[in-house]
């Protein structure tokens, strides 16, 4: 019982604030006597509702491990007949756990325990601006660690490239034979300028359903997102121009920039929100910028997204200073939210961004199928298409078509998320346990790589060379700068399935980091 002063309260009854705790706190208004003095109150605590019980009970079990990310939840009607309570209490706890980021609902199907990256881990720092433009030069470091992930030998965490056990290889298998069955003519025809109209229109029909929408004929296929950024560069640079690039930027990037003479100025970028907008003003004011190479949703390597409130900005400082931007949205399509990220093609009014992708990280890298909607640069990114590549083979374009139409491709992205989501999970653990003190992590919600930033002490290409005697491969900081950046980061690549060997190397590297300190 309450016990107080039998003065009545003018105020409200009071309410009840419930949390995932033991009990509900009942928090009164302050009673006072007729002479204005305060009078004493006790606080009287209740038990929670059962709803709240079970879930707080559940919660035990995912922080402690026993219910692991991606396992299922049992049926609302089994959980209510375990616990002996109600098909509603067991409702009312789920929708609890959900709408805390616990579990996950997937239609048809039930509850879900969600992956989640630590939260306590400091981040990465973002870097400085530099001071003025700078030629690329790199070395043979990157070509070596693209050469080695395809080696079966080494534990691959140094190119971002998924395992292939994470494709729809068989299906695809079926589809490409079925093409080459139905339709033999195809192989004895060129494709000039890739003008496969079926899959421009899967393309655009997609990119409506992201909130961008593109006109079939506006799009040019090219052979992988590689070749759509390189002619998209070429279209609106000379040789010797400068580009403005996230930093750390994708070595990728820096690989083409070099090979197309291009110098480069680097802009500062954060792990959760993308490219710094007054680093960015501040470039296009101070340097000759002739565009911007930019990749606002899970860039590589960080796994930032930029807000939509930011790529609007980001838009209107490209239209102030008459500058376009060539976006890679590779990684647009493994959102772990329920929405897809618009790209920043999305908020151009007149035709300054050249919007690029492919299906290299989602449905086939080996099929080399990509494509560029190249707004007011159309005309001369084709005529670039065809005299560099001439067309993109019309097999592999209907093979793509065909599995986007009646292949499950939708199934497929929805269970090659669930994967990386869960991979990524288990890889900052394993990180965060086994890597020393004061190792920095971020935390991306899309995509399949992470950035680590150890303590000053770690060289990582001193760290690349040690892991090599021991079969791993990793991609050392100095990889992702024109500049000396980046000395004691790495990129991880997570999209590999976790098993022993996985684990097994990551402390093997988390050892090799600790013998530097």
């Amino acid at each position: 019982m309450l016990v107080a002063n039998p003065t009545r309260y003018a105020s409200p009854v009071p309410k009840l604030s419930p949390t995932l705790g033991a009990h509900f706190t009942v928090h009164l208004p302050a009673a006072r006597s007729p002479a204005g003095l305060p009078i004493m109150i006790q606080t009287l605590t209740a038990p929670a509702p059962l709803y709240v019980e079970l879930a707080r009970s559940l919660e035990h079990l995912i922080d402690q491990g026993t219910l692991r990310p991606g396992h299922r939840l049992p049926s609302i009607r089994r959980m209510a007949l375990q616990r002996d309570v109600s098909i509603s209490t067991v409702l009312q706890a789920y929708t609890l756990l959900e709408n805390r980021g616990l579990v996950e609902a997937r239609p048809q199907s039930g509850y879900y325990v969600r992956a989640r990256l630590p939260s306590a881990a400091p981040e990465p720092r973002m870097a400085k601006p530099m001071a003025k433009a700078s030629h690329v030069s790199v070395n043979d470091l990157t070509a070596e660690v693209l050469t080695l992930a395809s080696d079966p030998t080494y534990v691959p965490f140094g190119a971002a490239c998924p395992h292939p056990s994470l494709f729809p290889t068989k299906k695809l298998a079926r589809t490409l034979a079925a093409v080459g069955r139905n339709d033999p003519a195809l192989l004895g025809r060129y494709a000039i300028n890739g003008a496969y109209d079926p899959l421009n229109r899967e393309i655009a029909r997609r990119s409506l359903q992201a909130g961008c929408p593109l006109a079939h004929d506006e799009l040019v296929v090219t052979i992988g997102c590689t070749e759509a950024l390189n002619l998209s560069l070429r279209a609106v640079t000379q040789p010797g121009d400068t580009v403005a690039v996230e930093t750390p930027a994708y070595f990728g990037f820096l690989e083409t920039l070099q090979a197309l003479n291009l110098k480069v100025v680097e802009i500062p970028t954060g792990s959760r929100t993308g490219i710094c907008l007054d680093a960015t003003r501040d470039a296009l004011a101070h340097h000759p910028v002739k565009a911007l190479l930019v990749m606002p949703s899970y860039s590589n390597p960080l796994g930032s997204c930029m807000p939509d409130e930011h790529k609007e900005k980001l838009a209107q400082i490209l239209a102030e200073f008459d500058v376009p931007a060539i976006e890679d949205d590779i990684y647009g399509d493994l959102h772990f939210g329920e929405r897809r990220p618009k790209p920043l093609k999305a908020w151009d009014t007149d035709g300054r961004v050249l919007l690029c992708s492919s299906f290299g990280k989602t449905l086939a890298p080996s099929l080399r199928v990509g494509w560029c909607a190249p707004g007011r640069y159309l005309e001369r990114v084709r005529r670039l298409k065809f005299t560099n590549t001439l067309g993109t083979p019309v097999v592999l374009q209907k093979t793509v078509s065909d599995f986007l139409r009646n292949g499950g491709y939708d199934h497929h992205l929805r269970s090659i998320r669930r994967a990386y989501h869960y991979q990524l999970h288990l890889f900052a653990q394993a990180i965060l346990r086994h890597f020393p003190e004061g190792t920095r992590l971020s935390r991306p919600e899309g995509g399949f790589v992470l950035w680590i930033e150890l303590p000053p002490g770690v060289d990582t290409l001193r760290l690349y060379h040690e892991a090599l005697k021991h079969r791993i491969t990793t991609a050392p900081g100095a990889l992702f700068s024109v500049k000396d950046r980046y000395k004691n980061c790495l990129r991880m690549n997570c999209g590999l399935p976790w098993n022993d060997p996985v684990a097994a190397a990551l402390k093997t590297l988390g050892d090799l980091a600790q013998k530097q300190l």
